[in-house]
């Protein structure tokens, strides 16, 4: 019955994420993103 509930609720993440992808605007979030090209991470954020 476990592996019948995991199906379901994986169905339903990747429902979830389709529905967020196609409202997604790409220009505003490049544009967001290359906002932010000149901030450094905070302490604990940098990579390795």
């Amino acid at each position: 019955m476990t592996d019948i509930a995991e199906k379901i609720s994986a169905l339903k993440t990747e429902t979830y994420f389709r529905d967020r992808q196609a409202q997604a605007e790409l220009a505003a979030f490049d544009i967001w993103l290359n906002a932010s090209l000149d901030v450094k991470p905070t302490i604990g954020d940098e990579l390795p």
